[in-house]
């Protein structure tokens, strides 16, 4: 029987935040097919697994998350991208818009029913 909840990777340098994350996602119904710890790794995850979606930090430790963003959605068919960070979205200026993401949640805001609404 195939799986039809929604594919995520999440791109965070927290090992407790990726934790957090992936418990709240999975009880609200994704499957959480990967992790990553730099932009890097993201970045490979993305390719290489090909999720529905990339949870992605803003703040990496080598490089920012618009970067990795930029790259991971120039593909035709890339996955939907949400940035998200300790800070507020108004801390960003236009940066979101113009990586490519779909939006962006603070983290104190994520949940799967924020992402589905981001990325439906």
């Amino acid at each position: 029987m195939m799986c039809m909840s929604p594919t995520v990777v999440i791109v965070d340098d927290h090992p407790s935040f990726r934790a957090i994350a992936r418990m709240l996602l999975e009880f609200d119904g994704w499957t959480v097919v990967g992790e990553a710890a730099d932009g890097a790794g993201g970045v490979a995850a993305a390719g290489r697994l090909r999720p529905d979606m990339v949870l992605l930090d803003v703040n990496l430790p080598d490089t920012d998350g618009f970067a990795v963003a930029a790259r991971i959605t120039e593909a035709s068919d890339a996955p939907a991208v949400v940035l998200v960070s300790s800070r507020d979205a108004r801390d960003f200026g236009p940066l979101v818009g113009r990586s490519g993401a779909r939006g962006f949640l603070s983290k104190a805001d994520l949940s799967g029913p924020a992402l589905r609404r981001l990325v439906a």
